[in-house]
């Protein structure tokens, strides 16, 4: 089983267009398991039109909670939360008690430190949900974080670990993980482990900049690296600056990915470009799934 991590340096270059089509490719050559690390953001489940077959909630930390029944209303905990979580009951009948303000609460635990009455406790919070669902390509792990919620590093984990689980357990070829856009948290931890990642850029200003940060995460965590450049021809003078940086760092560009309307046409109709049309922006995809075996294959050589 072979874990291939599709990123970008930011949101719209088309990585998650590209990493649908290596799905569909990478199904009809084995057997695939699909993995959207975009927990804050999912949209791989918009092409793919899932059916859920698991819930689970993913607890991402520690909500303060009172018991009214013990709060003498001293106001210490007030004075000690530094975030204003804590606020007095207004229009309750407890009109001298405090209350949470959840979306407020950072989970500190100095109210629990300062309260003499031992009124508050801290309790788990439910910050989001992942899925395992069957596409027509095959399982998709996926999540969705709660606005607001933290440790999106933490629940990207758990959906690459479930993706892991159901390619051991139905001994399946792949993993193809949709990563997040950047180069934060929840993107090292879709990074972690992977044998190949494909970075996706895009011909501007700013995309030998993103490529730079990308390639130096990639690097660091020794996760070898290749490029597609995607919309090539609407700025060849930029596609060129992105195929030297990538001469000069030794890092193979495999594919030059050319603008096409059939993508927003394919959206639409909820299908991948290469299940949608068989034109010059399908045999790119293919020729870049392609060089990914190959890629893949002559690591495996080596080891």
């Amino acid at each position: 089983m072979k874990q291939i991590v599709v990123l970008s340096g930011k949101g719209g270059t088309g990585k998650t267009t590209v990493a649908a089509s290596l799905a569909h490719l990478a199904s009809r050559q084995g057997r695939v398991v699909l993995a959207d690390a975009d927990v804050d953001a999912a949209n791989l489940e918009l092409l793919l039109a899932p059916r859920q077959i698991e819930v689970h909630e993913f607890t991402g930390g520690k909500l303060a909670v009172i018991d009214q029944g013990r709060c003498m209303g001293c106001g210490a905990c007030e004075a000690a939360c530094r975030f204003g979580a804590i606020v007095p009951n207004q229009g309750d009948f407890r009109a001298d008690r405090f209350r949470i303000d959840s979306h407020a609460c950072e989970g500190c635990a100095a109210c629990v430190y300062s309260c003499p009455a031992n009124a508050i406790r801290m309790e788990d919070q439910v910050a989001g949900r992942w899925f395992v669902s069957e596409t027509r390509f095959g399982p998709l792990a996926h999540a969705h974080l709660f606005a607001g919620q933290e440790n999106s590093g933490k629940l990207v984990t758990r959906v690459k670990q479930r993706a892991r689980e159901i390619a051991q357990e139905e001994v399946r070829d792949y993993v193809i993980v949709d990563a997040p856009p950047g180069i934060g948290c929840p993107v090292i931890a879709a990074c972690s482990g992977a044998d190949l990642a494909l970075l996706v850029a895009e011909p501007t200003v700013a995309g030998v900049h993103d490529l730079e940060r990308m390639l130096a995460t990639t690097d660091h965590f020794r996760v070898p690296a290749l490029v597609a450049i995607n919309k090539h021809d609407l700025n060849p003078a930029r596609a060129r600056e992105i195929d030297l940086f990538c001469k000069s760092l030794g890092v193979p560009v495999v594919a030059r990915i050319p603008f096409d309307t059939t993508v927003t046409e394919a959206m639409v109709q909820g299908r991948t470009v290469t299940e949608h049309a068989d034109g010059p922006l399908s045999k790119e995809l293919e020729r870049l799934w392609a060089a990914l075996l190959t890629h893949i294959e002559g690591a495996k050589a080596c080891t």
